[in-house]
């Protein structure tokens, strides 16, 4: 199984996420995701710079694989602007980047006064989408006039030699349909053995990749309060991080998750057990590809306790 690094544009500006970047190649990571925000889930993030300017900077400082973990090409960005997006990451990066797309968050694609449409028609946009996101990718003039949008005369002049592959984020059961209908992979994030197995049923046959948030510090305690201080928004239930308006809101909701809960959902502290362990989880679920966040300001700290304690654990 690949063990990549996660670039949280949430809580990093640009220089530090190449930084870290760096890091991870340096200390034996072997791909990298990259989240793609307007917003931070909250103001204790702090960052939420342009994913596009940082992809091309980190294609001139790294030689890793790049994946967006993941992009909505549906309402804030036209796809038309996120083919031409996609195919010039894919030329800086000598073909090593992935466009992982989705169908949003309200907290990053309302903000231009759009309505934020119900699942089902995120969906249905994203399918038309991911079509013509590929149709542009093969260079050629496209006119196209769809249910959800519409292009002219468009014609993107710089592309890659080979297709941008494009792996599709689901976390229920339509949703995975539609990945393994229109992807060339899967994201998740979490464990998620039951969705793998049906990407796999309704005919994927991409990677599967997926995410860990851990926390390393000296201490578990400090840890915890790190990752709670940080993240509580990983312990919202349900469907909540897709319709939920604001950082504002994500911390009014954030209120409810306990230090308590976040030790259970995130690995914490100086014990690489915990960490490797985790790791294994994500292979026994039928994951190809896991990637790494580091969450807090340890990321030195972090990236020599995984290469020195938990790479050596690992037997996956």
């Amino acid at each position: 199984m690949i063990t990549g690094y996660f670039l949280s544009s949430e809580e990093h500006g640009p220089r530090d996420l190449v930084r870290n970047a760096r890091m991870a190649q340096e200390h034996g990571f072997e791909a990298l995701w990259i989240s793609d925000h307007f917003h931070p889930w909250n103001d204790e993030q702090g960052q939420s710079p342009f994913v596009w300017g940082t992809i091309g900077a980190l294609s001139e400082a790294v030689t890793l694989p790049i994946t967006t973990a993941v992009t909505c090409p549906i309402v804030r960005i036209h796809p038309a602007v996120i083919a031409q997006a996609a195919a010039t990451a894919a030329v800086q990066t000598e073909g090593r980047f992935v466009l992982g797309v989705g169908s949003g968050e309200a907290l990053n694609e309302h903000v231009l006064g759009d309505r934020w449409p119900s699942a089902d028609v995120r969906l249905e946009m994203l399918e038309e989408a991911i079509g013509l996101i590929r149709t542009l990718h093969q260079g050629d003039e496209v006119t196209h006039h769809g249910k959800h949008y519409t292009v002219e005369n468009a014609r993107l002049y710089t592309v890659p030699e080979r297709p941008v592959p494009i792996y599709v984020s689901a976390f229920g059961p339509k949703a995975v349909r539609l990945a393994a209908r229109c992807g060339d992979g899967y994201v998740c994030v979490g464990p998620a053995g039951d969705l793998v197995k049906q990407y796999r049923a309704e005919g994927g046959r991409g990677p599967a990749q997926s995410g860990l948030k851990v926390c390393y510090a000296a201490s578990e305690e400090d840890a915890v309060a790190t990752a709670h201080r940080l993240w509580p928004n990983d312990g919202l239930p349900g469907e909540l991080a897709q319709v939920l308006p604001t950082p504002k809101h994500f911390e009014q909701a954030s209120e409810l998750v306990t230090p308590e809960m976040i030790a259970k959902a995130i690995p914490c502290g100086p014990d690489p057990e915990k960490y490797a362990e985790k790791v294994r989880e994500f292979a026994e679920a039928g994951f190809d590809e896991v990637y790494v966040q580091q969450i807090g300001p340890n990321q030195q700290e972090f990236f020599e306790f995984w290469a020195k304690e938990v790479v050596p654990l690992l037997d996956v």
